[in-house]
């Protein structure tokens, strides 16, 4: 170990800089802009330090996850956001922020459009030219806009025969109502039958904005109710009628609003506008002079010039104070006179009309009855003196008797069920808080029955008989959050839930399942899934709805009863807690009794449960039910005609009957969801880029958060690898045949796509062929019809370079065909011959098999037979007994002539054991008439002789031992073979065991790390689930002083990721603690340090951060990245993440300190050469030198190219950042080389130089290596 000096004096901050990130710029969370750029200075433990570039000098730390790289030219603006080379929400952030700076509002994120509420009128942007210049263009063909989305809609109804729906979505304010008009617009403009109904549909728009409207603290024009238009096409797709569905009304605004909202904007029109004629019919005066506008803001909206037409008289002290309300788009006096017209336009009379003011004028003088106490023992109240006229004129324009009236709202009416006769009709007096309820309740039911009547009669102005298909635009309240928020915002969050689970599953799970389906293996992106939240309001018996229907029918229902209710049958659920855990202080005052929080996919809101079971009941008491039904104004009893709250058989003894508001929205709600399933569906996402509601002003943070909630950020990692834009073969062959000849034309479809596309010479990785269809990379679509549709000069080139390419592929096919025949016929000669061979050498070592022990036996009997000539010698010698020796000898040879016949004859199959024994008889006979002619033998040449023979035969005895032997060992071979098969077979199945044993080992270890996965994912939910919170409780609060930290009561495992946690856990057993050490730190550690448990412990951490920075990297890695910077081959890569590495136990600890150097080589191909060089004659090395766990040295080399030479220290971004255990080098068969191989190539590729100017430029780390070569030049 020799010291270095430590990496602040090694390099210059630019340097250091200029290594992070390849000195690039990137973004960083900011709390007001959303994000802001800075340059990486530092890895921490789980996060990054950034300097931002606008602050030099100051420093922050930000989570790796919230940290993204930029583009390179950060003010470029793309139409689509998938068009970046980056996709990611910074990126589409500042795309949004620079294109709104421009005036450009629209924008895609492939085929959804963002939509940001420029809060002015922009010149020509929606005029007759723009509406003509989009009609049947692709979309992507022109600028980003509604019409685009509009005319997309339309030409996918007509192309698929489908019925189409736009949803239209956003919060309060983003601009969902305006957009949605522009749709309608278009659509009728375009594609109407130019009949009066297309005016009609358009027209009708101002009324249902006036009676349907309100001014609220975040939305000037906001809609108080959902719809949902469809706008009807026959057989020729040309506009035959329409229809409006409408959903929850608020109906507590008609009564009651906050300090600086208004009520429906008919109120205020009808008292600025009205001619004097009808002020003084209907009684009307200004805002201030009734209850339900006066608690309210009370000024009109008005331009400097309509509000000097306003006279004095109309206008509210407020109103005169102050000023009016500006707004460019609205005007209450001008607003009455367009409502008028537009009532005229649909086919409203002035009678109708006047019946629409007379109610709305009702409604307001219902609202200014006053009661007391009568002051006697029955408890009752009656009217005010000063209120009586006030009644006369509310019963004279609602068509009451005056005297009935005052009775409905003083008293109830009772039915007895017992003690008397049944039925006796009882009047029971009602205090005034009652009467005040009953007046508010009879005030509300009117008017949401008189708007339910102007959507009927919109309806009817443009009926329609038939229609093949429509293009339904959904407009409905986006998600709402105040600081007091009731039934009416629990109602619309719901909506907003399923909306957002409708978006999820038509944009990310379906999306994701037709890839799956037509095989383009793209990769999975995960979606946060909001069904708990939704089960948790809908649920049966046990959802908030179904709890609060229960409350109602109790016999003395209360709001505090519901909200424990609701607490006791959800104590542990994650979406919902008490409000006492709010990070707003107004929240946490409230009981348990008084309210409780949902955390929505978009954020966490209180809800506050006063008056949700009254706002929960859509029913009157009997006696106002009546009354009203009796009513001698036709239009007000036809308005109730349709109700069947009068006859409920449910009304007993006065009691008020139920009508769930809820359930009757929940029911409206699945019926909506339904039918936008079964329709295509297109998305316009509308974004508010402040809360003050002005122009040019742009708050990062709050459009952030709008894009995270609106599902945009998923939809960009999804298009990071998606096709968003796709069509069947069979459609795009029938658009584009007319341009093509007959000699195309006949070409199957797929065939013909894939003509046209090789001919255009279009990029591989813009489109992608499926099994039924062929889709494209955002944009790429329209690129293509532009080409199909361009000038006939052009055409005619492109059909000659189809017919190239045609003729081409056929006789690269032809080509093709004729090597797979020539292949096919060598296989089936050399199959042929194999097969000769095979069957020679089986019948060969068969017959050899069953004719051995004979071929055994006959060499035996020969060789015995060969003797018989000497035994005719030795008898030819012997004088006496010659002729009976002679005769012996003969005898034994024909009985030796006679086995060999015998074992010869093919009929007569001898086994071994009968040869055996015949051959022994015979070598018996012939050794006992050897002994005999020994006998007779007397002179000593003849003893000789047979001396000869006697070692003749005693070598005949050895050989046949020898053979004997041979044959017994044979026969021991066989038997050890029969065993170690035997053995083999039975190792066999103990493997098989085994690997029965370690699967499901291998299956429980999976649920193991399969629960831990889903651990994470709901740790990260819950992190996602709290920065939404947050931010949600920002937007609400007045004032920091509002906001309550909460950052020492956060679970520490919620906070921190799961590498820190390990960390952290590691710690408590670790000497050493260096989650908080910086990067830098931790290299001067190990560059100087002695200390050797500090220094292992410093390389640990080290590498550690360098793979959670190179992850990172690899996350936010650019979308055409070719892997260029790819630092070990994909092998050592993927084994890496498909075995991590257990954590090294002391043991091993040891032997890493050890130092062993160990030497690797494999072969590397970079993927971006891959495709240029598919027979991998080009391949390269990857060589690397590992100094105990982590890697030393480096190198690559690769033919046509320089070696890349690498050194730990100066090179640690470059470097392969995995231990030697984790990268799998040494279980890799052969990869393992000497120390002296890889030296020898180090030396050739100049390695040493390059160490040694490392060395002396103080940027090496102290390594094996570095030390050998510092002795050496010592």
């Amino acid at each position: 170990m020799f010291p270095l000096t430590p990496l602040s004096q090694l390099c210059g901050r630019a340097d250091w800089r200029q290594a992070m990130e390849d000195g690039k710029p990137v973004w960083a969370p900011h709390p007001t802009d959303g994000f802001q750029l800075g340059m990486i200075v530092d890895i921490g433990a789980d996060a990054l330090t950034i300097e931002p570039l606008n602050q030099r000098g100051k420093t922050f730390l930000a989570p790796m996850s919230q940290v993204f790289p930029a583009e390179d030219d950060v003010n470029k603006h793309v139409e689509d956001n998938c068009s970046l080379m980056y996709l990611n929400e910074a990126t589409l952030l500042n795309n949004v922020r620079v294109r709104y700076i421009k005036d450009h509002i629209y924008t895609y994120v492939a085929n959804i459009l963002i939509a940001v509420n420029p809060y002015y009128d922009i010149p020509k942007l929606y005029g007759p030219d723009s509406i003509k210049l989009y009609r049947g263009k692709s979309l992507g063909t022109l600028p980003p806009h509604v019409y685009a989305i509009a005319d997309k809609a339309y030409r996918d109804m007509k192309v698929l025969k489908m019925s189409q729906s736009i949803i239209v979505s956003g919060e309060s304010g983003a601009g969902k109502t305006e957009n949605t008009k522009f749709v309608l617009r278009y659509l009728t403009t375009t594609y109407g039958s130019g009949q009066d109904i297309d005016e009609r549909i358009v027209e009708a728009n101002p009324l249902l904005e006036a009676f349907g409207n309100a001014k609220t603290v975040r939305n000037n024009n906001s809609s108080r109710f959902g719809k949902f238009v469809e706008i009807h096409f026959n057989d020729k797709n040309a506009v035959v009628g329409g229809f409006v569905s409408h959903y929850l009304l608020e109906k507590s605004r008609i009564c009651m609003q906050s300090n600086d909202e208004r009520n429906y904007h008919i109120f205020y029109r009808l008292c600025a506008g009205a001619s004097e004629d009808i002020k003084k019919k209907l009684h009307l005066d200004s805002p201030e002079s009734f209850r339900y506008l006066n608690r309210g803001c009370t000024r009109y909206f008005a331009s400097k010039d309509s509000d000097k037409q306003i006279m004095q008289n109309r206008k509210s002290p407020e109103h005169l104070k102050v000023g009016a309300l500006k707004d460019p788009l609205l005007d209450d006096q001008g607003d009455f006179n367009r409502m008028c017209g537009a009532m005229k336009k649909i086919g409203l009379d002035d009678t109708e009309k006047l019946d629409l003011f007379r109610v709305v004028a009702g409604v307001l003088h219902l609202g200014n009855i006053d009661f007391e106490e009568t002051g006697s023992s029955s408890g009752g109240c009656v009217l005010k003196n000063q209120s009586g006229q006030t009644l006369e004129y509310c019963a004279d324009l609602l068509g009451l008797d005056q005297d009935d009236l005052r009775v409905s709202l003083t008293t109830r009416v009772m039915l007895t069920t017992a003690g008397g006769a049944k039925g006796t009709v009882i009047k029971v007096p009602l205090k005034v808080e009652q009467a005040n309820n009953a007046r508010d309740a009879l005030a509300k039911a009117v008017y949401s029955r008189l708007f339910d009547h102007v959507v009927k009669r919109v309806n009817q102005c443009f009926p329609f008989e038939t229609s093949s298909n429509f293009i339904g635009v959904l407009d409905i309240a986006g998600f709402e959050y105040f600081e007091h928020n009731s039934f009416e915002q629990f109602c619309i969050n719901y909506c907003n839930e399923k909306l957002q689970q409708f978006f999820n599953e038509r944009i990310l799970k379906e999306e994701q399942e037709l890839y799956q389906k037509e095989g383009l293996g793209v990769n999975e992106v995960r979606y946060v899934d909001n069904q708990d939240c939704i089960d948790l309001v809908e649920a049966k018996l046990v959802g908030v709805l179904d709890i609060l229907d229960e409350e109602n029918r109790l016999p003395q229902p209360s709001d505090q009863h519901f909200a424990l209710a609701v607490h006791s049958k959800h104590k542990d659920h994650f979406r919902l807690t008490v409000p006492r855990k709010s990070k707003l202080t107004v929240h946490r005052n409230l009981r348990d009794d008084e309210g409780f929080i949902i955390r929505h996919f978009a954020g966490a809101v209180c809800y506050e449960t006063a008056r949700f079971v009254e706002k929960n009941n859509d029913a009157l008491h009997m006696s106002l039910e009546s009354l009203v039904c009796e009513s001698k104004d036709k239009f007000v009893r036809a308005l109730f005609e349709n109700s069947n709250t009068a006859k409920d058989s449910k009304q007993k003894a006065g009691k008020l009957s139920f009508i769930s508001v809820g359930n009757k929205f929940k029911t409206q709600l699945n019926l909506l969801l339904e039918k936008l399933r079964s329709t295509g569906s297109s998305f316009i996402r509308c974004v508010k880029p402040n809360l003050k509601m002005v122009s040019h002003q742009f708050e990062g943070a709050l459009i952030l958060s709008q894009l995270q909630c609106s599902g945009m950020v998923s939809v960009l990692d999804l298009m990071q690898g998606g096709f968003p834009s796709r069509a069947p073969f069979h459609e795009l062959y029938n658009m584009y045949k007319q341009y093509m000849p007959d000699k195309l034309t006949r070409l199957n479809p797929r065939l013909f796509c894939k003509a046209l596309f090789k001919a255009l010479g279009l990029n591989d990785n813009d489109f992608k062929f499926g099994l039924t269809r062929v889709f494209f990379r955002p944009g790429k679509f329209a690129e293509f019809d532009q080409i199909m549709k361009s000038d006939p000069d052009h055409l005619a080139e492109l059909l000659k370079k189809v017919n190239q390419w045609l003729v081409c592929s056929r006789w690269k096919k032809v080509q093709w065909c004729s090597l797979s025949v020539i292949k096919l016929r060598n296989k089936m000669s050399y199959r042929a011959q194999a097969c000769i061979k095979i069957q020679k050498t089986v019948r060969m070592w068969l017959c050899k098999r069953k004719h051995k022990p004979r071929i055994n036996g006959m060499v035996k009997v020969k060789n015995l037979k060969k003797h018989m000539e000497r035994f005719n010698e030795v008898v030819n010698g012997l004088k006496e007994g010659k002729q009976e020796m002679a005769k012996q000898v003969k005898e034994l040879a024909a009985a030796i002539d006679t086995l060999l016949a015998k074992i010869k004859k093919a009929t007569v199959t001898m086994t071994w054991k009968e040869i055996d024994t015949e051959y022994q008889g015979l070598v018996k006979r012939s050794e006992q008439l050897l002994s005999s002619m020994q006998k007779k033998k007397q002179e000593e040449e003849e003893s000789e002789r047979l001396k000869k023979i006697e070692e003749e035969m005693e070598k005949e005895r050895r050989t046949r031992e020898k053979e004997e032997q041979r044959r017994k060992q044979e026969e021991e071979e066989r038997r050890l073979k029969a065993e170690m098969e035997l053995k083999r077979k039975q190792e066999e199945e103990d493997r098989k065991k085994r690997e029965e044993e370690e699967k499901v080992i291998q299956a429980e270890l999976e649920i193991e790390l399969a629960l831990e996965r889903e651990e994470q994912v709901q740790r990260t939910t819950i992190l996602e689930q709290e920065r939404r919170d947050r931010e949600l409780a920002m937007r609400i609060a007045q004032s920091e002083a509002e906001l309550i930290t909460e950052e020492g009561q956060m679970d520490a495992g919620l906070r921190r990721g799961p590498q820190v946690q390990a960390t952290k856990a590691a710690a408590g057993v670790k000497k050493y603690d260096l989650s908080k050490w910086k990067y830098a730190e931790l290299r001067d550690v190990i560059n100087t340090s002695c200390d050797i448990e500090l220094l292992a412990a410093c390389r640990e951490e080290f590498h550690r951060r360098l793979k959670v920075y190179h992850a990172w990297k690899s996350k936010n890695k650019k979308r055409n990245d070719d892997g260029s910077d790819q630092r070990a081959p994909k092998s050592v890569t993927d084994y890496a993440e498909q075995n991590p590495a257990p954590p090294m136990t002391a043991q091993h600890q040891e032997v890493a300190m050890n130092r062993q150097q160990r030497y690797f080589r494999i072969p590397f191909i970079r993927p971006a050469d891959q495709y240029k060089d598919p027979q991998n004659k080009k391949k390269g090395w990857w060589y690397a030198h590992f100094d105990g766990p982590w890697i030393a040295r480096q190198m690559e080399l690769h033919p046509d190219k320089r070696p890349i030479v690498l050194v730990a220290g100066k090179d640690d971004m470059e470097m392969c950042e995995l231990s030697l255990e984790e990268t799998g080098l040494t279980r890799k068969r052969g990869a393992e080389i000497l120390p002296r191989q890889f030296e020898e190539i180090w030396e050739r590729c100049d390695g040493i130089q390059y160490l040694k100017k490392a060395i002396e430029n103080k940027q090496a780390r102290p390594t094996h290596a570095t030390a050998m070569l510092q002795s050496l030049l010592k």
